[in-house]
């Protein structure tokens, strides 16, 4: 399945990259990519999490920081690890319109 999705270093995560439509697979590879999905999109939680845990150990370091510099450093690496976050719930979501997608095949 390693074909139908490729490793995004930035979510940390695989995300899908089939080269057309679900539906345009045989019933026998879209049950396989939708499990592969599920498994992934299983995983986007815990990666949530972790996010989240970093913004908040930031955030501490923030709140002590006097450094200016170091204080904006620390607002870009929020801001971009807050658009990570952003960015796996919309992945997160998409699998309810590629297995709606599928019903409807």
């Amino acid at each position: 399945m390693e074909q139908f999705f490729t490793y995004d270093s930035r979510l940390g995560i695989p995300i899908p990259t089939l080269e057309k439509n679900l539906a345009q697979y045989s019933p026998d590879i879209q049950e396989k990519i939708l499990f592969s999905w599920e498994q992934i999109r299983g995983a986007i939680p815990d990666r949530i999490k972790e996010l989240e845990h970093s913004i908040n150990e930031k955030q501490a370091a923030l709140s002590n920081e006097s450094n200016f510099e170091k204080s904006c450093e620390l607002n870009t690496e929020i801001a971009g690890l807050a658009s990570i976050i952003n960015d796996l719930w919309l992945w997160y979501r998409a699998s309810d319109a590629i297995a709606e997608e599928k019903m409807h095949s």
